[in-house]
Formats: structure tokens, sequence, C-alpha cells
């Protein structure tokens, strides 16, 4: 394939954007790429924005994907504070926001996700907070002084991790959820339970089975029951949406993400979609899922670049996150789809434990609270489909190594 394309354009200069215009000039190819974002700065990593940003841990220069002279030096023109207005295909051309026409033989959409928006009265008013850029990152940065109440709606990861890096900023926080629980769209009810009492004790309010029908004067929530919780801030984290607005309009199929084959690569033979935006085919699970992280933005740049450069697709991978907060470390390996038995290895009361998700006896997902050895086994039996011993995996005498091989 490398040798019919001359130029690609990326639309999208996050992480798997930047990654893929890396990974093209790694994997061999030598034509013209374009990278493109709408933000006024170079590839960074998000993750540290709900944490190490907000705590003054981190500066511009640390979240820099790659230092800014790298894309000079290889070739890469990189155009940022630009929008693309629509994609025209038959052309195959994208059209800026000025009607600037660029062309393309491979075109690599990285739109990215965007915060979902909590549909209730106030909930537009710009003084209501969001994180997903380095720009929300700021405002809320600045609005976190000590002493301040910060209201948060969402209990999911970023709902979490801002929490925590509230508290730590000396700063009170409490979390209005919908469910039940908190994580509870993303995580057992074993962690979700662990992390709402970890919260608790660390002085977060955490207020569940709450419905928000308001947000009045950008300062305070209004739940259904008619309670008002009052702050001086309000951030509003109910998850993300995929940016396929973009695809939509040029008429590629979409189902809540550009819908991608194995090599990311879409409908239409000149378009591939990577990252947040996409919805791929996950070979361990059978299905096709979007995912929000890190490690799947790299995962899809790969595979496009792979595809593009003429390259052997990498081997099927087995999907993984984590999260930061305070002193925990979570890292979980694999999807939990359809899990017919939980099983709980080590101790919750000690901060470090693991809580795997089994499906007709092979694990499916594993959630590791500063436990790398449980992830790291885990992530690699779940990669070889070994069928494990549940009472075997819940005695945290057994090592995780003598796991990999099932006993007799």
């Amino acid at each position: 394939m490398g040798a019919d394309i001359g130029k690609v354009v990326i639309v999208g200069a996050g992480h798997a954007g930047g990654s893929a215009a890396a990974f093209l000039r790694q994997f061999g190819f030598r034509g013209e790429i374009v990278l493109i974002g709408d933000e006024p700065l170079a590839p960074y990593q998000r993750p540290p924005l709900s944490k190490a940003w907000l705590k003054g841990e981190a500066d511009g220069e640390s979240l820099l994907l790659r230092p800014e002279s790298f894309y000079a030096e290889e070739n890469i023109a990189l155009r940022l504070g630009v929008r693309v207005q629509r994609i025209d295909r038959a052309a195959r051309e994208v059209v800026l926001e000025d009607g600037e026409r660029l062309s393309f033989d491979a075109l690599i959409l990285a739109t990215g996700s965007t915060a979902r928006k909590l549909p209730v009265p106030g909930a537009d008013d710009p003084r209501v907070l969001e994180l997903r850029d380095a720009a929300d990152a700021d405002r809320l940065k600045a609005a976190l002084k000590p002493g301040t109440r910060l209201v948060i709606v969402g209990a999911g990861y970023v709902g979490l991790e801002v929490a925590a890096s509230a508290r730590a900023l000396g700063c009170e926080a409490v979390v209005v959820e919908r469910e039940a629980r908190v994580l509870a769209r993303v995580a057992t009810p074993e962690l979700s339970a662990f992390f709402e009492a970890y919260h608790a004790s660390k002085g977060v309010e955490i207020i569940t089975g709450a419905q928000a029908v308001a947000i009045e004067d950008a300062s305070t929530v209004r739940l259904a029951d008619g309670r008002a919780i009052s702050g001086d801030v309000v951030l509003v984290g109910v998850g993300g949406a995929a940016c396929e607005a973009l695809a939509v309009s040029a008429g590629l199929t979409c189902d809540g993400g550009v819908l991608v084959d194995e090599a990311c690569r879409t409908a239409d033979e000149a378009i591939w979609a990577i990252g947040d935006c996409a919805r791929r085919p996950i070979g361990l699970y059978g299905q096709s899922l979007r995912l929000e992280s890190v490690p799947n933005a790299l995962e899809s740049a790969k595979r496009a670049a792979s595809a593009i450069a003429g390259r052997p697709l990498p081997a099927p991978e087995v999907p993984w996150f984590w999260s930061d907060q305070y002193e925990l470390k979570l890292q979980i390996a694999g999807v939990g789809l359809s899990p017919d038995r939980i099983v709980t290895r080590g101790d919750p009361a000690s901060a470090a434990f693991a809580v795997f998700q089994l499906k007709d006896g092979a694990i499916q997902a594993v959630e590791a609270v500063n436990a790398p050895a449980e992830f790291m086994g885990g992530r690699q039996m779940i990669a070889r489909g070994v069928l494990v011993d549940a009472d075997r995996l819940a005695d945290d005498s057994v090592p995780m190594k003598a796991l990999l091989t099932p006993a007799n």
C-alpha cells in the first residue's frame, strides 16, 4: 500500500494523531505528512491534566509527546490552531475553515472525543467547567485555591482523579453521581466500593443515586429530590463522545465512533480513523469497541501507520488502561464484557489487591490496585486465553507466574 501513497494528511494533533505521524516515519514512510490540530499546542499528553498538571507537578514542556523540534527534523508539517471544515472525498481533499484545500492520498481522522454535555438548565453557563484539553485544565487549575469547594458531577475516572487532586491542593470536594455507585459503567462493584470508601477516607463527600436536574449560578447543583449541593466551582465530568461530525458529514459510517476495520481503515479505502473517535474490532473479544485510553491511541495509530506504510499489522492486543488517585495506581487489562464469575485476590483493606472477571474459566479483565504482578500476569493470561482455577487465583500465596500454566 505504501508505494501508492505520497501524501498523508492527519486531522487531529492529539496523542493518536501525533503518534501516527511518528510511526509513519519510523516505519519508513518518506512521503509528505501534514498534521493538523485545532489547538495551538503541539501533540501533548492528556492524562496528567487531571493529576500532575493540576497539582503543579508538570509543566508545558513535560506534557509534550515529543520536542517541537521533532516535527521539523522529521519533515512533518505541523498546522496548529487550524480547523478542518469538511472532507471532499471525491477530490481527496480536506477543506479548512478559511477555504484552503489540502489534497491527500491517505487521510487519518484522529479527531478524538469531546466532553459529554449535561442536558440540564445552567450546564451551558461558561463558568461551569469541564476537563478535556489543556485550556480546560488551566481554567480548573486557576479555580482550585486552598479552601475552594469543588462540586463534581460524575464519578468516572476523571471526576475521581480531579477529586483526589483537589484534596491534595487543600480544596473541599463533593462528587455527585447519578448511578448507585462510582465508576458504575467502567468497573466491577468490588472496585467501586473500594474507591468510594477510599475517597471518603480522604475527606471527599460522595453522593450516589443523585440525578442532577439543574446547575444554578454555576455554583449549585440541584438534584431531582430537591437537594441543592452548593460550592464555589462546578465541574461536569460525565464521559466523552466521539468527535465524528466530520466523518458523518463525509458520509462515512459511524455508530458512536467512526467504524473501521482491523487496520483502522474506514469503508473509504483512502481514509483511516484512530484513537478516541474510532470504533474498531478488538480481536480477543470479537467485538468492535470505542476505547478512550493512551494505549488505544498508540495501538490504533500503529495499525493505521503500518497499513499505510505497507507493513504487516501488529498482533491483536489486550487493551489496557490506568488511573492514578492519591497514592493508588489502578491498572486495568482487558474488557469485562459478560463475566460469569468475579474473583478478588488480596485484601482491599490493604490497598493492594486485584479483581478478576472470568468467563467460562478464562480471564476477561483484571483490575489491579497497587498490584503490578497481578496486572501483568492477568494481561498475559488474557492474551493466551489461559483457563484458571478460580480458587488458586484467589489465593495470593500462589504466585501469578504459577497461574500462567493451568494446574493439572
